[in-house]
């Protein structure tokens, strides 16, 4: 037919193939050839069956993104799997390889066969994109698999394995050699006379839940009960529950209706705005395809407490064996213990096989003994956050690390190119910023040094993606992105309790919100001991902060902090002695407490941490508005439907904010209302952050 759509034969058997690379997206300009070539093998007599195969890496790995939210040329998806219906005399095939992803699974549902080589992977990810398949996959999926195992596969989005989809039917059988085994599998059906039947026209799988809805209930419950604040996952539900109680065509009908006010709609933008981002982040000026990245066969780990306990569990989970340092034997034991225990909960879950287990334990060396740290390709330091500690740490690498080796420091705030400047290797010397627990938490920032190696950032990202981290690469500052942002949005936090607001008030702002949990019960959860003592190095206080911490209060970890906590349990309570302290606290400051509405804790808290994404884009430390949302999305809990501080911003209006921020500058004088010029000058020209990068949304 033509170069992406080619049609060859086997006998009397049709081979059509397509070849879009990358991934075979199922573009416009691949749909119209691709119903021209179904249709002529459709009708012509000599063809007796039709395998549906990719050339390249995949199968289709979904459809082309960039077409949604526009018009719909002719042919759609919809009527390509239309016309594969219509093919009731000649069994078709799909042989899938790769992935079998979205639009390209629910194509391989048209067609009344699937055969899969060993590693393909199949599902319907459209939820991670803030939508629901658009194609039928919410009512032809369930005729397959049923409709508890089609929920759990698409409210989550996740693919499952070929021998995952061969037991539950969706692949009807696994193959070594694809496409001439599926040519074989074709014709065996058209000999045999195997019955062809339309996946839509299967309802034995949904009948049980036809005459009892309840274990389908169950499994909605169970899906989604992770999802607050997102449509597309309720939404997911209802569609497979149409397909259980609507005829198909109805369902059909609804799904697409859905699908168009999903696709329309400010949470599937901020999605969408995200699965581009991820991608740009790992563009990273000076860093072409032309440099390459070193290779990293084996990493040493400086601490096996939490922090670099958990990071050593990122390299071991992505492959690279470990020799892991402590000062003592006593806290190597501690540590690796942790870590063992950290796999035993895994293996308990099932989410991770006692052989697998092993195989992990194994991969770590314990050493406290620096010179056997001499062999490793990058060494990671997760020491105590002090310079002069951090020093001590890159003197002692630098006499021993081999040539080349990557020096990196898990620091949360201090200045890289001071770390580098004690070594005479200062470009191997990055930041990688790890967040915690770090073998669960995917933002790794990488911070890039005055000097750092244009090869040793492409290590960096290469080695994140293996060890299944989202990097973005910042410059160097107080706090380089993440926290920096933090600071901002944290500064107004005592005062807004000190003039009325209760922490409990606060709190429900940010979960109202969408965020997992507010700024009290997040100091709580990481310890209010570890702002304390940081404070105190850096002579600060907190008046609320410090005060709780004197009387022994440091969160969950002693049963109390802004909250109480009964024993074993993560549930803050309010505690009147905590409220009477504010009160007295506020008194002592003569503060007249007031009513502080929620609108109020948006724009004394969200507004600076806009604010400060301004400047930190003004002073070039991210390379664009996009890479401080994914920090805020992967490392804080920024929730994904709102995209992130920065496109959120987009969507609440620079000027409302930047009028809102003069309006508290004036009233309180303080620097973090101050508008960056940045964010002045953007809301003068009526524009937004997108502005300053194309958007493919």
């Amino acid at each position: 037919m033509n170069s992406i759509v080619s049609v060859t034969r086997d006998g009397d058997v049709a081979i059509i193939l397509l070849h879009n690379p990358p991934v075979n997206a199922l573009s416009h300009r691949l749909r119209e050839p691709l119903d021209a070539a179904l249709k002529a093998a459709r009708d012509d007599p000599a063809v007796k069956a039709i395998v549906l195969a990719c050339a390249g890496r995949t199968f289709v790995a979904g459809a082309d993104i960039t077409e949604f939210g526009k018009p719909q040329k002719a042919p759609s998806l919809h009527d390509l799997i239309a016309t594969l219906e219509t093919i009731t005399t000649k069994p078709t095939v799909a042989a899938i390889h790769g992935t079998a992803l979205g639009g390209g699974l629910e194509l391989a549902l048209g067609c009344h066969f699937r055969v899969a080589d060993k590693g393909a992977r199949l599902g319907l990810p459209e939820v991670k994109l803030g939508i629901l398949p658009g194609a039928g996959g919410t009512v032809r999926l369930p005729r397959i698999l049923g409709p508890e195992k089609a929920v759990a596969m698409i409210v989550s989005g996740t693919p499952i394995g070929a021998l995952e989809a061969e037991e539950a039917g969706l692949v009807d059988a696994l193959v070594d050699d694809l496409v001439p085994d599926a040519v074989a599998f074709a014709r065996e059906a058209d000999e045999t006379n195997r019955a062809l039947v339309a996946v839509r026209d299967r309802n034995t799988r949904i009948e049980a839940a036809q005459a009892d809805m309840s274990g389908f209930e169950k499994a909605v419950t169970e899906a989604t009960k992770k999802t607050r604040g997102l449509e597309a996952p309720l939404a997911c539900a209802q569609a497979v529950c149409n397909a259980v109680t609507m005829p198909f065509d109805d369902a059909l009908g609804a799904a697409r209706r859905t699908f168009e006010r999903l696709v329309a709609g400010d949470q599937s933008k901020a999605q969408r705005h995200l699965f581009f981002a991820e991608r740009e982040a790992a563009r990273v000026e000076g860093v072409g395809k032309e440099v390459k990245p070193r290779e990293i066969r084996k990493a040493g780990i400086i601490g096996a407490g939490t922090m670099g306990g958990g990071i050593a569990m990122s390299f071991v989970n992505g492959g690279i064996p470990v020799t892991i340092l402590e000062m003592s034997k006593e806290a190597l034991d501690r540590g690796l213990g942790m870590i063992d225990r950290n796999y035993g909960i895994s293996v308990s879950r099932g989410s991770l096989s006692p052989e697998a287990h092993k195989k992990r334990m194994a991969l770590f060396t314990p050493t406290t003994n620096y010179d056997d740290l001499a062999d490793a390709d990058i060494i990671i330091e997760a020491v105590f956050e002090e310079m002069a500690v951090k020093k001590e740490v890159f003197s002692k690498l630098d006499a021993i690390a081999k040539p080349g080796a990557i020096l990196a420091s898990n620091t949360s705030y201090l200045n890289i190119n001071e770390i580098a400047a004690i070594t005479k290797r200062p470009g191997d010397v990055l930041g990688m910023h790890f967040f915690s627990p770090a073998n669960v938490m995917k933002l790794l920032e990488i911070v890039r040094g005055d000097k750092t190696a244009p090869d040793v950032l492409a290590t960096a990202l290469a080695t994140a993606k293996k060890i299944g981290k989202v990097p973005v690469v910042v410059g160097v500052c107080n706090g380089f992105v993440g926290n920096r942002m933090l600071g901002a949005r944290n500064d107004e936090s005592e005062n807004l309790l000190l003039e009325g607001a209760s922490p409990e008030g606060v709190d429900k702002v940010f979960t109202d919100f969408g965020w997992p949990m507010g700024p009290f019960a997040m100091w709580d959860l990481a310890g209010m001991d570890i702002g304390w003592r940081n404070r105190k190095a850096h002579g600060k206080t907190a008046v609320i902060g410090d005060a709780l911490c004197e009387t022994g209060r440091y969160g969950q970890k002693t049963g109390a902090g802004v909250y109480l906590y009964e024993k074993g349990s993560r549930t803050p309570t309010p505690d009147p002695e905590v409220a009477k302290l504010i009160e007295e606290k506020a008194r002592e400051a003569g503060i007249e407490r007031r009513t502080i509405s929620a609108e109020e804790i948006t724009e004394r808290t969200l507004y600076p941490m806009i604010n400060e994404g301004a400047r930190i884009l003004e002073e070039k430390i991210a390379a664009r508005p996009s890479d401080i949302d994914i920090v805020w999305i992967n490392g804080y809990g920024f929730p994904i439907g709102k995209g992130g501080p920065m496109f959120w911003a987009d969507l609440t209006g620079l000027r409302k904010i930047a009028e809102r921020l003069e309006y508290w500058h004036g009233k309180t004088g303080k620097q973090v209302f101050a508008p960056a010029p940045l964010l002045k000058k953007l809301a003068a020209e009526g524009k937004g952050f997108s502005s300053l990068g194309a958007s493919r949304t």
